[in-house]
């Protein structure tokens, strides 16, 4: 399940360095064990960014361009879709488009996507996928600030998750990375 992760914000002068403290770092990965048997994968990014920025980063085409994918089609509202394609000189809607069901949003506050499976997933996640979501909470921390808390939920505590988290952690950061180069400039 790709996470989700934006307009570029080029206003010269109207960003303000997110404050780096050693104990609070700008991207945090944990992944959570919960009763029952329950894994959360909490990924919580700092960005000196306004929630405007960050919220149209995920929401607008431009802005999800700007970082997650070379093409994007989206469709906001609860049933719509996020539609992506990784591919150079690819269209949504060749093979390999990769679609992200939008089951609820609270505009510039909460969005909750669900992957929709393509065959060459790995066979642990295809059997969980109605319980897979990504929900993603924006918080503002200033007018030019924002914390993005993003859970990646419907995991199981497994072998074959956890190999699967090794490879969810650092692509999800490096994608968390590129949103912040973008919004920071």
């Amino acid at each position: 399940m790709k996470l989700i992760a934006l307009p570029l914000l080029a206003a010269a002068g109207l960003l303000v360095p997110f404050p780096q403290d050693p104990d609070q770092p700008d991207i945090e990965s944990k992944v959570i064990d919960t009763e029952g048997g329950a894994r959360v994968l909490l990924q919580d990014v700092r960005v000196a960014a306004s929630v405007d920025d960050v919220w149209n980063a995920y929401v607008t085409e431009a802005g999800w361009t700007a970082w997650a994918s070379p093409v994007a089609k989206i469709d906001l509202r609860p049933g719509g879709t996020i539609r992506t394609h990784y591919g150079e000189n690819a269209k949504i809607g060749d093979d390999g488009t990769n679609t992200l069901h939008i089951v609820n949003f609270v505009p510039k506050r909460l969005l909750t996507l669900r992957a929709e499976l393509a065959a060459n997933w790995p066979e642990v996640m295809k059997q969980d996928a109605d319980n897979l979501m990504n929900v993603i909470v924006f918080t503002p921390l200033g007018e030019k600030s924002t914390r993005i808390e993003s859970y990646g939920v419907g995991y199981r505590k497994s072998k074959a998750y956890d190999q699967l988290m090794k490879f969810f952690i650092p692509a999800n950061e490096g994608l968390f990375r590129k949103l912040k180069q973008v919004l920071e400039k």
